[in-house]
C-alpha cells in the first residue's frame, strides 16, 4: 500500500451498512490507519451514505457498483485503501439469483477491472469481505485452514469466485489483495434484514429493549460469532499488516466465538432477567433451517490468530458490547 506524503485517502464500498458506518466512525476518531495519517475518505453505497460531521475531506457517492461504469468512476479517485464491504446477505441472494449475481459477482469483479485499467502506477490495498458461507456440509468439528471451500448457497458461490479473483488480482500485482471470511456478526444493530442469519442477532436485540423476537430454529444450532466491534478491527488489522506474510494464500477465516442458540439465551437471561427470555417466540422456519444447517459451526483460525487477529472469548461479552454501544450501557424498553 502506497500512500501520499499528506496521507492516506480511503474508499469505503458499502459505507451505508452496518459494517461501513462502524468504519467510519472508528477511522475518523483515530485519524489514522496503521501508522499513516488519514488524508480523506470516499463513502460510496447503493444509497447514499451519511455526511459525517468531520474536519477531513469526505465524498459521499451514491452508486451501483454493477453498473457500467460505477467501478471505474470510483477508483478514478486512487484511493490508496478499498475496503469492499458491498454485497446482498445471503437469504436476499438465495431468494433472488439473478440479483445475487449481479452484485455480489458482476459488482466485484467490475471493481477489480477497474483497478486494472487504471493509469499506472496505480495498486492499492484492498481489503475484501468474505463469508464463513464459502464452506458447505458436510463439516468436521471445527473447520481448519486447509479446508475445502464448497459452498452450498448463491451468496457462498458469489464470496467463493470472490475469494479466487481476489487471489489471482494479487498474483498478477493488480493490487494487493486480502479477504477476510466474517464470521455471523452479532449483535447487528438496526432492523432486521434479509440474512438467514438475522435471528441471531434478533433474539438477543429485541428482547434487551423489551420487544418480541422470532426463533426460526432450534437451540442446538451452533454457530461462529464476533461482535461488529470485533469486525471493524478484523477491516483495520487487514489494512495495516505485511501482506506479504499471507504468500499466495491471500483469504482468512476469522476466529470466532463458537456457540449454540442456547448459549446465546442463557447470555441474554444473565445480561436482562428471565422476562427478556420470555419474549423470544419459537416459531420453526423449515428454509431457514436448511440453510443455516449448512454453514459452519466452529473454526480454528489458526493463520489469523498467528496474524494477530482476535475476538471475543465470551457471548455474555457480546451482548455487553451491544449494550454499551447501541443501548448507551441501559437494559429494557
Amino acid at each position: 500500500m502506497t500512500a501520499q506524503d499528506q496521507g492516506i485517502k480511503v474508499l469505503i464500498i458499502g459505507a451505508a451498512g452496518m459494517i461501513g458506518r462502524k468504519l467510519t466512525a472508528r477511522l475518523l476518531s483515530d485519524g489514522r490507519i496503521g501508522n499513516e495519517s488519514l488524508a480523506s475518505l470516499i463513502l460510496a453505497d447503493i444509497v447514499m451514505p451519511e455526511q459525517p460531521r468531520s474536519g477531513l475531506a469526505i465524498d459521499t457517492i451514491a452508486t451501483d457498483l454493477a453498473a457500467p461504469g460505477a467501478a471505474a468512476a470510483l477508483v478514478a479517485h486512487r484511493p490508496d485503501l478499498i475496503f469492499h464491504l458491498a454485497a446482498i446477505v445471503s437469504g436476499e441472494a438465495e431468494a433472488d439469483f439473478d440479483k445475487g449475481y449481479r452484485i455480489n459477482l458482476d459488482g466485484t469483479r467490475l471493481l477489480f477491472e477497474a483497478i486494472r485499467n487504471a493509469a499506472e502506477p496505480y495498486r492499492p490495498r484492498l481489503v475484501f469481505t468474505s463469508s464463513i458461507a464459502v464452506f458447505g456440509a458436510p463439516f468436521p468439528e471445527a473447520i481448519g485452514d486447509d479446508f475445502l471451500a464448497a459452498p452450498l448457497t448463491s451468496y457462498g458461490t458469489q464470496k467463493a469466485i470472490g475469494e479466487l479473483l481476489l487471489s489471482d488480482y494479487s498474483r498478477r500485482g493488480i493490487f494487493d489483495g486480502i479477504g477476510i471470511r466474517l464470521p455471523t456478526i452479532c449483535v447487528r444493530p438496526g432492523a432486521p434484514n434479509k440474512a438467514a442469519s438475522g435471528f441471531f442477532s434478533s433474539i438477543i436485540r429485541e428482547p434487551l429493549v423489551g420487544k418480541e423476537a422470532v426463533l426460526p430454529v432450534g437451540e442446538d444450532v451452533r454457530h461462529s460469532h464476533a461482535s461488529p466491534r470485533a469486525a471493524v478491527a478484523f477491516l483495520i488489522h487487514a489494512a495495516t499488516i505485511d501482506l506479504a506474510r499471507l504468500g499466495t494464500r491471500r483469504n482468512l477465516s476469522m476466529p470466532g466465538l463458537s456457540v449454540t442458540v442456547a448459549e446465546e439465551i442463557e447470555a441474554l437471561r444473565r445480561a436482562a432477567g428471565e422476562g427478556a427470555v420470555r419474549l423470544i417466540r419459537r416459531e420453526p422456519d423449515p428454509v431457514i433451517a436448511r440453510i443455516v444447517e449448512g454453514w459452519p459451526r466452529a473454526f480454528t483460525a489458526e493463520r489469523a490468530a498467528a496474524l494477530g487477529f482476535t475476538a471475543e472469548n465470551s457471548f455474555d461479552e457480546i451482548v455487553r458490547i451491544h449494550i454499551e454501544d447501541e443501548l448507551g450501557g441501559r437494559v429494557g424498553a
